[in-house]
C-alpha cells in the first residue's frame, strides 16, 4: 500500500471512530451533555484533530444518523426482487421492525429524538433520509394499488399509516413500554402478528 493510500485508509479509520464514540456517547448522554471536546477526549485525540474532519457536533451527529439510515438501507436492498408488491410491503415492514429492535439507538437517534431535527435546522440541510425512506415506502404502495391490490385511497394517507404503525411498535419496544402489556417473549411476535393484521386489512377484497 503506497503512503496516499494508507493516509487515506487512516484518515477513514480516525473518521469512523469519531462517529462511532459520538454515538455512544450521544446514548449515555444524550445530545445536549456531549460536546466536541468531550468526544475528542473520549478518543484521546485534540479538539482540533476533529474539526479536521467535521465542521462541529452537529455535523457529527447528522453523520450518525445517516450510518443508521445506512444500515437500514442495507436491509432493504433485497426487496426489488419480490414482484407481489404486498409481499414487498410486508417484508418492508418487517425489515423496519427488526431494525428498531436490533439497533435501537440508531432507531431512537435517526426517530425519536428532537436533537438531529434540530441539528438539520441549524445546518439549514433538509431531512433527505427520511424523504427517500417514505419515498421508497409510497412507490410500494402505488405499485399496490396500481395493480389493484389495496383498497384506494391517497398514497401519502396510506404509507403514513404503514409507517405509524410500525413506528410506534418499535417505539413502545425500545422504550420498554410493551413489556408492561404483553409477556417478554411475546413481544417481537405480538409486534410482527399487528403489522400483519394491518396489511391485511388494507387488502382490497
Amino acid at each position: 500500500m503506497g503512503i496516499v493510500a494508507r493516509k487515506e485508509k487512516q484518515k477513514q479509520e480516525i473518521r469512523s471512530l469519531i462517529l462511532e464514540e459520538s454515538m455512544k456517547l450521544f446514548v449515555e448522554e444524550g445530545f445536549s451533555k456531549v460536546s466536541v471536546r468531550k468526544i475528542a477526549e473520549r478518543i484521546q485525540y485534540s479538539p482540533t484533530t476533529l474539526y479536521l474532519y467535521f465542521k462541529d457536533k452537529n455535523e457529527i451527529l447528522f453523520y450518525c444518523c445517516e450510518s443508521g439510515f445506512k444500515k437500514m438501507l442495507e436491509q432493504n436492498i433485497a426487496l426489488g426482487l419480490i414482484s407481489d408488491p404486498i409481499e414487498r410491503l410486508h417484508q418492508m415492514g418487517v425489515n423496519y421492525l427488526n431494525f428498531g429492535l436490533e439497533y435501537p439507538e440508531y432507531y431512537d437517534l435517526m426517530f425519536i429524538q428532537e436533537a438531529p431535527m434540530s441539528a438539520l435546522i441549524d445546518m439549514g440541510a433538509g431531512w433527505s433520509s427520511g424523504d427517500q425512506a417514505l419515498e421508497a415506502l409510497k412507490m410500494i404502495v402505488q405499485d399496490a394499488m396500481d395493480k389493484g391490490l389495496v383498497v384506494p385511497a391517497k398514497v401519502e394517507t396510506v404509507a403514513m399509516a404503514v409507517w405509524s404503525m410500525v413506528h410506534g411498535l418499535v417505539s413502545l419496544a425500545i422504550r420498554q413500554r410493551l413489556d408492561k402489556l404483553v409477556a417478554a417473549e411475546e413481544v417481537e411476535n405480538t409486534m410482527h402478528e399487528s403489522l400483519d393484521w394491518l396489511l391485511k386489512t388494507m387488502k382490497k377484497a
